[in-house]
């Protein structure tokens, strides 16, 4: 699996894959049975801790302090002075909405509020590396706007960021490259819009305003449809099977065609083709 400098990259796969297994190999708290893993050259091991900033899937928060004190406890660990610690919390409690919050215990604040102030231990004293384990959990759709946005900012400023999720739709519309990984093996890799047009050839949506059931399609051997809706007509197409025959078969029995295009699928039809089945988003995480 290799990672560029400056991507923002999603790390795919259902529980128990490795997803969690692998970010702590790379945050060398895990040390792998045999292989390497380097950034720039160099042993992973070799990089200087406040180089890296990591969001795990659990609370890692002391729950009994306050949200300023928690967060300038944990910038100043990390190298950061005092009075940048300071600056830098005001301006992203700012930005996360959460100034109200800054004096009340971390155990007081609601799921996504202590997601999101976990967010800020991870990013606050400015690291290289960003790897992130289900940053999405416990948002509502505002809240997962902002943290989007802020990985966004993240990504222009030129870190390199790391996560996983199941929310698939989000690393669609946010990631360059992927990996997706089943039971510790890596199964697809690569640009995001090129593994969905390696893996789109096989769908077809056709619509003809004279022919809306197109019953002779099922007679096409190669064709199965999949789905006849109001406004299109979804199939798949064997491998070896030529898409124009369908367009040719349309034109010759309806007359005309108002739609004919070849599909390309979502993550998470891939996902589901090629791991067999995606895990629920709520569903209990379990480290491999």
């Amino acid at each position: 699996m290799e990672v560029k400098e400056g991507a923002l990259f999603g790390l795919l796969g259902s529980n128990g894959a490795g997803k969690t297994t692998t970010m702590r190999m790379v945050l060398d708290i895990f040390r792998p049975d045999s292989g390497q893993i380097t950034w720039n050259g160099k042993a992973i091991h070799d990089l200087e801790r406040r180089e890296l900033g990591y969001l795990p899937e659990e609370r890692g928060l002391y729950p009994k302090m306050t949200v300023e004190e928690q967060l300038m406890f944990l910038a100043q660990l990390n190298g950061l002075s005092k009075s940048a610690a300071k600056k830098e919390l005001n301006e992203w409690l700012d930005r996360f909405q959460i100034n109200a919050n800054r004096k009340k215990k971390i155990e007081d604040l609601s799921k996504g509020n202590q997601q999101k102030v976990q967010f800020l231990a991870t990013i606050l004293h400015n690291p290289s590396i960003l790897i992130m384990d289900e940053p999405f959990s416990g948002l509502d759709p505002v809240n997962a706007i902002v943290l989007k946005d802020a990985f966004l900012e993240m990504h222009r400023r030129g870190k390199t960021i790391i996560f996983s999720t199941h929310q698939l739709d989000q690393v669609e519309e946010m990631c360059e490259d992927i990996t997706i990984i089943n039971k510790g093996e890596v199964i697809v890799q690569g640009n995001v819009q090129e593994v969905r047009r390696q893996h789109g050839r096989n769908t077809v949506r056709l619509k003809l305003d004279n022919d809306a059931e197109a019953s002779w399609l099922d007679a096409l051997e190669g064709v199965q449809v999949t789905k006849r809706r109001q406004d299109y007509i979804e199939m798949q197409i064997r491998n070896d099977f030529n898409p124009d025959v369908i367009l040719e078969e349309a034109l010759r029995h309806a007359g005309h065609v108002s739609r004919f295009e070849l599909v390309e699928p979502s993550l998470t039809d891939i996902f589901i083709e090629r791991v067999g089945k995606i895990a629920l988003p709520d569903a209990p995480a379990t480290i491999a």
